[in-house]
């Protein structure tokens, strides 16, 4: 028996006018989660706990089974474990997004955060934005390391657990409200922006129609995390296929293989079909349990992009989960397979939400026979409910049925 997740980050929304009232999931054309359906369980789940902020961090180690009341340190310390970055116990752990404000204001606490991606800024161009920033100002104190994309790191030596703002929270509002109250993190910040708004790189990208990463952003401040091992805790032998730092530090930290993808890269055109393909190749190779991690519905929601999401909604479906699907069934493998979000990303708010997501669970061995589609209308409607989101691997793997654990 193998075991598949699919998660399509932040995929899951809110009741749109413009589309009749239907969410993006429900809108977008998926013929491969329509037909799965028909043979699956549906339900919802909770996989964000109460009182905890709604991140892809605490959802995705809900979703891998590990209780983030338990686990969770901060989600910076995950993308460290990622890129190889050793951490002390006195480390704390920084992302630092390479972000677009807006240049016309002199006073830079008066600017506007207009993209927390500057465009999905590719990591080729990011790696020489950052080394400019890290040959100003990094010191013995604080060390930058790259990552992907505009997904960076800062590790602060002797530091403490700020509150920080996530800048996808903020867009398209003045960002004098949400900068560090740490004196060094906002001077930091501030000085980048001296550093990177007429970098040539920068002017290059303006000519060429795209945003310029013209600042830092320092956020989510954690500490050194400690997993328990994902086999040790499920006897599963399992592998991690994401293009986020963060899932990567997440799989480090679980003792899982990270699988490498050419051309994924978290955006609306990553690599879908190879994602799957090398999912199904490592399941038919002796791995039990393979985690496939989607970013771009859930950047699209970011965006405010109704179209764009749709359309990578669309691609997951056709690309992911129809290869992962076909793959299997040609050789005969018998597997059980869930689908769902971590987290909704609604596309009129721009950011993520605490709202329970919708659930797809399909055991190739006992299909059912619905007359359901996957989306979050008619999960609702199933009646099952999966209320502490961490419990929901041990369904997946049949230690315990879903009755035992709505608790």
């Amino acid at each position: 028996m193998k075991y598949v997740i699919v998660l399509g980050d932040g995929m899951a929304d809110e009741p749109i006018e413009a589309i009749g009232g239907m969410t993006p999931l429900e809108y977008a054309k998926t013929p491969e989660m329509d037909r799965l359906a028909k043979m699956s369980e549906l339900g919802m789940v909770q996989t964000i706990p109460e009182g905890m902020s709604p991140g892809s961090d605490t959802a995705n180690l809900a979703v891998l089974g590990y209780n983030p009341k338990v686990y969770y340190t901060g989600r910076s310390p995950l993308e460290a474990l990622s890129i190889g970055v050793s951490m002390t116990d006195t480390d704390v752990a920084l992302r630092c997004n390479l972000v677009t404000l807006t240049e016309d204001e002199a006073v830079y606490e008066e600017k506007t955060i207009v993209d927390h991606s500057a465009d999905e800024i590719s990591t080729e161009d990011a790696a020489v934005l950052l080394e400019a920033v890290k040959s100003a100002l990094e010191t013995e104190n604080y060390q930058f390391y790259k990552g992907t994309s505009y997904r960076h790191l800062l590790i602060w030596k002797h530091g403490r657990v700020a509150e920080l703002t996530p800048p996808h929270d903020k867009l398209g509002q003045v960002i004098g409200a949400f900068l560090p109250q740490e004196t060094d993190l906002r001077e930091m910040m501030k000085k980048s922006y001296d550093i990177l708004v007429n970098h040539p790189l920068n002017i290059e990208r303006k000519k060429k129609g795209l945003r310029p990463a013209n600042s830092i952003w320092f956020w989510g401040a954690g500490t050194r995390p400690a997993l328990t091992s994902f086999k040790e805790k499920t006897g599963k032998d399992g592998v991690m296929i994401s293009a986020v730092d963060l899932l990567k530090g997440i799989a480090v930290g679980a003792g899982m293989e990270n699988i490498y993808v050419e051309g994924a890269n978290g955006g609306l055109h990553t690599n879908y079909r190879g994602k799957a393909e090398a999912a199904v190749n490592a399941l038919l190779n002796g791995r039990d349990f393979a985690y496939i991690h989607v970013e771009a519905p859930d950047e699209m929601g970011h965006q405010g992009s109704l179209e764009k999401k749709v359309q990578a909604i669309e691609f997951l479906d056709e690309k992911v989960i129809g290869t992962v699907t076909a793959g299997l069934d040609k050789v005969g493998e018998d597997y059980r397979l869930l689908v769902l979000p971590d987290h909704p990303t609604p596309v009129s708010v721009r950011t993520h939400t605490a709202e329970a997501v919708p659930y797809l669970l399909y055991d190739s061995r006992a299909p059912k026979n619905k007359l359901w589609h996957y989306n979050e209308r008619e999960a609702k409607m199933s009646g099952q409910e999966v209320p502490e989101g961490y419990t929901l691997i041990e369904h997946l793997l049949l230690y315990v049925n879903c009755k035992e654990i709505r608790r």
